[in-house]
């Protein structure tokens, strides 16, 4: 027997402090994640929802007209027992700011954020979003943290980017820590030093990080800009792999803990499996898989080729019984139930291949709690829409 994804129990366990929604892209993950911090906060936890999506669906489907870096409460929710909840988009860019500016003199921090090389690195490195994306998470942790007693988070769901691939999410720490720690930034200063063609030689064959975009960002003034940029970066930066391990350990915490996100589609439910199969050897905690989307058909006795072959009959049928009418005269009525049998054939074909997918991930991966979540007939926009997500998640 498939074990199922209990949410309800899951949000409602005080231990439970992060959930990570995470997968492929176009799954769900922001829906998913939106959902689970609305029924946590309606059942009393007081929720912080990080999205990293930048389609921007989260702020309309919570009621609010902007959602940015800074956590804010989102109105019209059910707080009869004590819950609450804020919603806030990750911004790469002003995330990274504030790392310089929290680890920086208030000079050397000006100098930075106004370095070209530095503007450019932090809106558009490789890595950067997934990384910050964990950046942001570990100051909402501390922050929920600084009063034990009375925290203004007990709870924290992350929407993760929308990455090409869902691994990316996990390896981005690690990749940035090594882009940015103190050895790094010393082969950077050692070529800077030597001049202009060895550094643009080192630069590009060893450490191949500079690319068209940010090549032409920033122009000749290039090697200029690194110098300055490594020399105010080097002593701030020192440790910085050390801060990537302390955020990359908080995800393998006891209190945290993962939903891996997938459609009923080939190529996303091979992501979900490669992440599943990642979260396994990383050693960190997941709660189970949530298939996104599925069809549902209202009557599942009826079988596509049930149906088909019902349509074709009621045509016989009329045709038999129209004495001297053509067969282009059938009656209105009989066209009207031929096509609901012919949807109704559509329909009970997808949902068929959606299970079929579902139970090849299943038999795959015996022992993960799973819950289906149908697809729903429309756009989610409100508050209303993600209440229906959120029961279809509690298995309701």
């Amino acid at each position: 027997m498939v074990p199922v994804l209990d949410i309800d129990a899951l949000i409602g366990n005080p231990q439970t402090c992060i959930i990570v929604c995470c997968g492929a892209g176009g799954v769900g993950k922001t829906t998913t994640a939106a959902a689970l911090g609305l029924r946590a906060a309606e059942s009393g936890r007081r929720v912080v929802v990080l999205t990293i999506d930048p389609a921007r669906r989260l702020a309309q489907s919570l009621g609010l007209t902007t959602l940015d870096n800074t956590p804010r409460p989102v109105k019209d929710i059910d707080d009869t027992r004590g819950g609450s909840l804020d919603a806030m988009m990750l911004d790469m860019k002003r995330t990274f700011d504030e790392v310089v500016e929290a680890h920086a003199t208030a000079d050397k921090a000006e100098q930075i954020l106004a370095n070209p090389f530095y503007q450019a690195v932090s809106s558009s490195f490789a890595g950067t979003q997934e990384y910050m994306a964990m950046e942001k998470l570990g100051q909402l942790r501390l922050e929920a943290d600084r009063d034990p007693d009375n925290p203004r988070w007990d709870l924290i769901v992350v929407d993760t980017p929308p990455s090409r691939s869902a691994l990316d999410f996990l390896d981005a720490p690690k990749r940035l820590g090594s882009f940015l720690d103190g050895r790094f930034i010393r082969v950077l200063a050692a070529p800077a030093k030597a001049g202009g063609r060895a550094y643009l030689k080192v630069f590009s064959a060893g450490v191949n990080i500079v690319t068209k975009t940010l090549t032409k960002v920033l122009g000749g003034q290039m090697l200029s800009d690194v110098q300055t940029f490594v020399a105010a970066l080097d002593t701030m930066f020192g440790g910085f792999r050390k801060r990537a391990d302390h955020t990359y350990a908080l995800l393998s915490d006891r209190t945290t803990t993962f939903i891996v996100v997938a459609a009923p589609e080939r190529d996303a439910l091979r992501e979900a499996s490669y992440f599943v199969d990642r979260l396994d050897e990383e050693g960190m905690p997941l709660a189970g898989l949530v298939v996104n989307r599925m069809y549902r058909v209202s009557a599942p006795g009826l079988s596509a080729a049930r149906a088909l072959g019902a349509a074709e009959e009621l045509g016989d049928q009329e045709r038999d019984s129209s004495s001297g009418v053509g067969t282009s005269d059938v009656s209105e009525r009989t066209a009207i139930t031929q096509g609901l049998l012919r949807m109704h054939a559509v329909q009970a074909e997808i949902a068929d291949r959606h299970e079929s997918l579902a139970k090849r991930f299943i038999a795959g991966h015996p022992g993960i709690p799973i819950v289906e979540v149908p697809a729903a007939s429309g756009d989610i926009h409100d508050l209303v829409g993600l209440r229906t997500v959120g029961d279809a998640l509690a298995g309701q």
